[in-house]
């Protein structure tokens, strides 16, 4: 390091720490999905209530694009069964 160089001694970085929730969906063509949020449980339901208002049928990936809007890490998982 030279003397241009910023020192980082004593400088203290910390990474945000990001919590996702799962969650099961069905939707009115009964279609079923896990989607992964950051949203809580409260959240999720919140944000279901307010598309609803905007939308006369419920799709999970015309929902999933609305909580984008919200939530840029949401997304819809696929979940595969492993036997052995």
């Amino acid at each position: 390091m030279n003397d241009s160089e910023p020192s980082l001694k004593g400088v203290t970085v910390m990474a945000r720490k990001y919590q996702y929730f799962y969650y099961r969906i069905y939707d009115d063509k009964e279609q079923f999905n896990y989607i992964k949020s950051g949203f809580t449980e409260r959240k999720i339901y919140s944000m279901l209530k307010r598309y609803e208002r905007k939308h006369q049928e419920y799709r999970n990936e015309d929902f999933l694009d609305f909580l984008k809007q919200y939530d840029p890490r949401a997304e819809i998982i696929t979940v595969f069964n492993i036997s052995y």
